[in-house]
């Protein structure tokens, strides 16, 4: 058993595709046409860090209730977690990239640690060794 998928909910696909691939590193894994259960047209987009398993399903939001859920679907806490092996490089690479961190690097018993916000607003931790 294992996870494949978890969702992110994002405004447009485009610029949530970028944002994974350019400023995260990710790999587009799948774009493809896709129907809502009403017959709406949607697409089915996942990205995921090169060589993991568990990929993040791109979702445009659809209603009300997921326009809301944009940019905070774990209530304001960190809800993501992206694991480097050189935080260093990596937080440099994403800083250029002008992805937003909202707490400088600081070193905790289980690594380095620094939150950054996704194009959604999602809090992210970037975690490497301590």
């Amino acid at each position: 058993m294992r996870i494949e998928l978890v969702t992110v909910i994002v405004e447009e696909y485009d610029p949530a595709i970028e944002f994974f691939t350019t400023a995260l590193g990710f790999e587009l894994v799948e774009d493809s046409p896709s129907l809502t259960n009403d017959g709406r047209p949607k697409r089915w987009v996942v990205v995921r860090p090169p060589g993991a398993q568990t990929g993040i399903l791109l979702a445009r939001a659809d209603g009300e209730r997921q326009h809301g859920a944009v940019g905070d679907q774990a209530a304001g806490r960190v809800g993501f977690f992206l694991r480097v092996d050189d935080f260093s490089a990596a937080h440099a690479r994403m800083t250029a990239a002008g992805v937003e961190f909202v707490t400088a690097p600081r070193a905790e018993p289980y690594g380095r640690v620094a939150v950054f916000l996704d194009i959604a607003g999602n809090r992210w931790d970037l975690l490497g060794p301590a």
